[in-house]
C-alpha cells in the first residue's frame, strides 16, 4: 500500500492522506458552500481507500491462488482508492455542479445535511425518499406550511431557513424523543464519547472495553466464523522471544537476548543503532 502508487512520477514522493485525496477530486467535494475544502478525518485516503483497498486486494489475490492463479503483487495506491469511493459523483457528474455545498450528497440539500438544535447539538437528516421527506415535514410540524417542493434547488434556501428555525426550538434529546422508531431517516450527531452508549451499539455490543480502552468491536461480523474481541497491544518485547525464534534464533541466543531484555534493536550512548547476531 502506498500514496501515489508503485509507479508513475510522484511514485517517490512523500505525502499524507490528505495529499492523496487532494490528488484524487474528492477532498474537492467536502466542506461547506462558499467555504474551503475541509479534510474529512483521514479516513477517505488511509483507511478507506487505503487500507480497505488492500484488505480487498489481498482477499482478491488469495482467492485467484487458491483456484490455480499464480501470485502476485497488489499495488494499492490511496490516490486511486480514494477516488474509487468518489466513483458514484463521477457518475453524477452530468448533473452535479462543482461547487461545495450545493448538491444533494454534499450538504447542499436541506434535507440531508446536519441542523443545529437549541442546546447547540446536531441532529443528522437524511431524507431522500419522498415517503421518508413527507414523514420528516410531519414531525417537524411543517407538514402544511406551504413549502417549497422538495427537488424545488431555487426554494431550497427558503426550506433551509424553515428547518434551522424547526430544529433551534427543542434540544438534541427531545428531537430524539420526536424522531424515536420514525422512518424520517434522522439521528443524533454524537461525539466519540457519546456514541457507546447509544442504545442501538448496545443492543449490538457494537463497542468493546480493551485494556480500559472502549474501542470499537471487530466488524463485519460472520455467522459462522465470529472474531475472536480484540486484545491490547503488546508490551515492549512481549513476544520477543517467538519472533527471535521466528528468525531463526536458537534457544541459547534467544535465552542470552531475553536476559537482555530482548533488545532486537539496541541504541547506544552516541544514539547509533547497532543489530544483535548471535555471534
Amino acid at each position: 500500500m502506498t500514496g501515489w502508487g508503485q509507479t508513475g512520477p510522484l511514485a517517490g514522493c512523500a505525502g499524507h492522506d490528505i495529499n492523496y485525496i487532494a490528488l484524487s477530486g474528492v477532498l474537492s467535494g467536502v466542506g461547506e458552500a462558499g467555504g474551503r475544502p475541509l479534510p474529512p478525518l483521514n479516513l477517505v485516503g488511509d483507511y478507506g481507500g487505503g487500507g480497505m483497498l488492500l484488505a480487498l486486494g489481498v482477499v482478491c489475490a488469495l482467492l485467484n491462488v487458491q483456484r490455480g492463479g499464480a501470485g502476485q503483487v497488489v499495488d494499492a495506491a490511496m490516490m486511486e482508492g480514494a477516488a474509487q469511493l468518489g466513483a458514484v459523483i463521477w457518475g453524477l457528474l452530468a448533473n452535479w455542479q462543482e461547487r461545495r455545498g450545493s448538491n444533494l450528497l454534499d450538504g447542499g440539500a436541506p434535507w440531508y445535511d446536519t441542523h443545529r438544535t437549541g442546546d447547540g447539538h446536531y441532529m443528522a437528516v437524511g431524507a431522500v425518499e419522498q415517503r421518508f421527506y413527507a414523514e420528516l415535514l410531519d414531525k417537524l410540524g411543517l407538514a402544511d406550511a406551504g413549502l417549497p417542493g422538495q427537488h424545488d434547488r431555487e426554494g431550497w434556501p427558503e426550506l433551509r431557513r424553515r428547518f434551522a428555525a424547526a430544529f433551534l426550538s427543542r434540544t438534541r434529546q427531545e428531537w430524539c424523543a420526536v424522531f424515536e422508531g420514525s422512518d424520517a431517516c434522522v439521528a443524533p450527531v454524537l461525539g466519540f464519547a457519546e456514541a457507546p452508549s447509544h442504545p442501538q451499539h448496545r443492543a449490538r455490543s457494537s463497542f468493546v472495553e480493551v485494556a480500559g480502552v472502549v474501542q470499537p468491536a471487530p466488524a463485519p461480523r460472520f455467522s459462522g466464523t465470529p472474531s475472536a474481541p480484540p486484545r491490547p497491544a503488546p508490551a515492549r518485547g512481549e513476544h520477543g522471544a517467538a519472533a527471535l525464534r521466528d528468525w531463526g534464533f536458537g534457544e541459547d541466543a534467544t535465552s542470552r537476548l531475553q536476559a537482555q531484555g530482548l533488545g532486537l534493536l539496541m541504541q547506544s550512548p552516541q544514539g547509533a543503532s547497532r543489530c544483535w547476531s548471535e555471534e
